[in-house]
């Protein structure tokens, strides 16, 4: 079979029904899934061939929006739903002993969620609350998922973890791990929080890979810039003004950056999660849902950078992650 031409415009129906045979009769749990996210795309897209869909999110409401909407849509998909607090550690395991309880395996984890971008806030845990939805408690999910994910290897199947990502990692100079461990109130500046939390998200994608030997493929992936919920929130339109992403009045504007739909943004996602060429390149970075590692930053695709943050996250989740 030659190989699937994808692009700038290509949806994630699209990346779907090209990978139709791949997603038949997988588990794939999805971070992050409110109806008009790319989340929601995501599980929307493989409801139609996979065997299980689990939803996430932290609002029983949002997250029985989601199952419905999918439901009604496609009245065979097998959605269920957990709920699923990321900046909570606590609020985690107990997520993660749900999906452990589940008899099925897990193909596919994918990290979609993300925090609101927004001042300072510390989460239960003393942790700033952005690096720990996006960054720590995924790592916390991933390692006690593991055995589930592992469960699902076979000689035709590798598990995946898939890493949603930013092009945004750019504009950062890497994870600060001093604020990591101890947040500073004082140092805090939303964007570039946010966009260490990118850095981090590809950072572990590489590491993953590099320390299951074979056992888990991990990648990371730029979605496009989108206009979804989180764009409406917090200090976003301030950051992204100052980027020359949105005009003055808070507008898309593609003066520099052309801007996605949902569907072209869940797009990347998909391909992350089940093209079948990237089983050669685990911890590979995708952008238009093609292996793009040429484009990731420095600080973002440094080993030690990466040994040094999986190292600090053990520290602080309290657990060593190995296979």
């Amino acid at each position: 079979m030659s190989q699937p031409t994808f692009s700038f415009t290509t949806t994630a129906q699209e990346v779907a029904t090209v990978f139709a045979k791949e997603i038949q009769g997988k588990n794939v749990l999805i971070t992050g899934t409110s109806v008009n996210g790319i989340g929601f795309e995501t599980a929307r897209v493989l409801a139609k061939h996979a065997n299980l869909i689990i939803i996430t999110g932290h609002n029983s409401e949002r997250l029985k929006i989601a199952e419905d909407t999918i439901k009604r849509e496609i009245p065979s998909a097998n959605i269920r739903p957990l709920i699923l607090d990321l900046s909570s550690l606590a609020a985690v395991r107990k997520a993660a002993a749900e999906v452990n309880a589940f008899p099925e395996p897990l193909h596919v984890l994918i990290h979609n969620a993300a925090a609101t971008i927004g001042p300072f806030k510390l989460t239960a845990d003393n942790l700033e609350n952005q690096a720990a939805t996006n960054h720590i408690g995924p790592f916390l999910l991933t390692k006690l998922l593991s055995a589930k994910l592992l469960a699902a290897r076979t000689a035709h199947c590798t598990p995946r973890v898939v890493f949603v990502s930013a092009k945004g990692h750019i504009f950062c100079n890497g994870v600060n791990l001093t604020t990591l461990e101890r947040p500073d109130p004082g140092s805090h500046e939303s964007m570039d929080a946010y966009f260490q939390t990118k850095v981090a998200n590809i950072l572990t994608g590489i590491e993953l890979s590099k320390r299951s030997k074979g056992q888990i493929n991990a990648y990371s992936l730029h979605p496009g810039i989108i206009l979804t919920n989180i764009m409406h929130k917090g200090d976003v339109v301030a950051g992204l003004k100052k980027l020359e992403i949105m005009d003055e009045d808070g507008r898309p504007s593609d003066k520099k950056y052309p801007w996605k739909t949902i569907p072209q943004g869940a797009a990347t996602t998909v391909a992350a999660a089940f093209d079948p060429s990237l089983n050669d390149k685990p911890g590979a970075y995708l952008d238009d849902c093609v292996e793009a590692n040429d484009t990731i930053s420095p600080h973002a695709s440094d080993s030690g950078n990466a040994e040094r943050l999986w190292s600090l996250t053990e520290r602080l989740i309290g657990e060593s992650f190995t296979f």
